[in-house]
């Protein structure tokens, strides 16, 4: 096992960061050669946005990183803990990504199939080839597939999986306008009294509402067990993780079918 060779990835995407800095650096050059004091003020402030945008993205980069903060191993950690089942039988990540939760789960459970499915757009730097290398790098390539599928529409049968995971994905499902969908569909695919881990923006009420409604509608779907927690309250968090729009609204909702 060479782990040292695995690219798990990082949430915050590298070109993101790039943009807001070229974006800053050229507002600043534009201020340069523009005579008019009003308009090179206001570009001014316009490159304080975005060069702060810049510091903030890498900063929570850094956070998320094996070499930094190593946030979002802890993450995917709390997900896998919260996987009540025996650890036998075929389990389903969705939203893949890089493969971490899938190898991580399979690697900590030999007796367990894995499969991890993901769309791959363009707008994310992950792929299927880097799934394989990294399952091969873990020693897990023989209990782990990939294949490409929407969250939306899972190509298996009812009950195929004795228990599924999802890390941040159901909110970024771009073809489902009801991310609700998104997570009956995912409990759709798991076999009576299986187990499911999902953390996700839940606490977003844009996306999934109250979530005292959200968790009378899952029960409502026929699933036995179903519990909320918030992320924050488990992990000590950093506070400038704790933005709304990084991990603020974030928890997780478990349990048994």
């Amino acid at each position: 096992m060479d782990a040292q060779s695995v690219n798990f990835g990082n949430w915050i995407r590298i070109r993101i960061v790039l943009t807001f800095l070229l974006a800053g650096l050229v507002l600043i050059g534009l201020s340069a050669v523009i005579p008019v004091p009003l308009i090179r003020f206001l570009l001014w402030i316009a490159a304080g946005v975005m060069l702060a945008m810049t510091a903030y993205l890498t900063y929570v980069y850094y956070q998320f990183s094996e070499q930094g903060g190593g946030v979002q191993r802890r993450l995917w950690t709390l997900v896998i803990d919260h996987l009540h089942w025996d650890h036998h039988g075929q389990a389903l990540d969705i939203g893949t990504g890089n493969g971490p939760l899938a190898i991580l789960l399979a690697a900590k459970y030999p007796d367990a199939q894995v499969t991890g499915i993901d769309y791959w757009g363009q707008a994310w730097e992950y792929s299927q080839q880097v799934c394989v290398q990294n399952a091969t790098a873990m020693g897990v390539a023989q209990r782990t597939r990939f294949q490409k599928a929407s969250a939306s529409k899972l190509p298996f049968e009812d009950g195929a999986f004795d228990a599924a995971i999802s890390h941040f994905v159901f909110h970024e499902v771009a073809d489902a306008p009801d991310k609700r969908a998104v997570i009956r569909e995912a409990l759709r695919v798991i076999r009576k009294g299986g187990a499911f881990s999902f953390q996700d923006m839940f606490l977003d009420k844009e996306i999934y509402g109250d979530m005292d409604t959200l968790l009378a509608a899952i029960r409502s779907w026929g699933i036995d067990e179903v519990r909320f927690v918030e992320t924050s309250t488990i992990l000590n968090l950093p506070r400038l993780l704790r933005h709304p729009r990084v991990l603020g609204k974030a928890g997780l909702i478990y349990g048994r079918k």
